[in-house]
């Protein structure tokens, strides 16, 4: 039996899995309740997939082909948006490309900011768009890269079986949410200092079955409620 397929409408951005594998609550903030924050860390990563963006949108280098800012999507994961950089380099195996001869065999790059570290979320964003390629092209893409801009380092990432089955069961587990549309509570760990949503996501003080949205409510009916009504 062919597995559901999800519409159009119901698509959500890739770059929720690295949210809700860092933080289930961090992802239904962006996704359910449209609370964004900046800080260092998302400024630098936003200007470093800028400038990843800017460049030619496609660049031959012999049987090298690079493809940036490559859009894809997979309506069976149910996931939509771009990949930084696409490497199709010609050899035996791969897809066929248009205005191409031979066949081109697709490696997705994902810019990081930072230093090299060892963080699921990465790999499982990764995996999750080379899945969205295997969809688009019909080939197998074994690996991919990830690219750290501070240190200028790539790092391939093997798409193991059991990641391929992680990054299935997480983005399952991301659409649950969404479908219920129900923001998980808040838990502090340490992790959350870091976080660019921590002034809006309060995990030391607001209760856990309560939102952000809903927090900011009650803190604005009782800030009113102090004042004097103007005749």
């Amino acid at each position: 039996m062919s597995p559901a397929l999800f519409d159009e409408d119901d698509l959500l951005p890739l770059s929720a899995i690295a949210d809700f594998e860092f933080c289930p609550r961090r992802a239904a903030l962006h996704l359910l309740e449209q609370q964004w924050e900046e800080n260092r860390a998302t400024a630098e990563g936003t200007l470093l997939h800028e400038r990843a963006h800017s460049q030619e949108e496609s660049e031959t280098r012999g049987d090298l082909l690079i493809a940036r800012s490559l859009p894809i999507r997979s309506l069976t994961l149910g996931l939509s948006g771009k990949c930084d950089v696409v490497e199709f380099r010609r050899g035996e195996t791969g897809a066929r490309l248009p205005r191409r001869q031979g066949l081109w065999q697709p490696l997705p790059i994902e810019y990081k900011r930072g230093r090299v570290q060892h963080q699921e979320s990465f790999r499982l964003q990764l995996c999750a768009q080379s899945i969205c390629l295997e969809e688009h092209f019909g080939v197998t893409i074994p690996a991919g890269v990830l690219f750290y801009g501070k240190s200028h380092r790539r790092v391939d990432v093997d798409f193991s079986d059991g990641l391929r089955a992680k990054t299935t069961e997480l983005v399952r587990q991301l659409h649950h949410m969404v479908r219920s549309k129900r923001t998980p509570p808040a838990i502090y760990q340490r992790k959350c200092d870091k976080c660019s949503l921590f002034e809006t996501c309060m995990p030391k003080s607001i209760r856990a079955n309560h939102s952000a949205a809903a927090h900011t409510r009650r803190q604005l009916a009782a800030m009113l409620a102090t004042e004097e009504e103007v005749p």
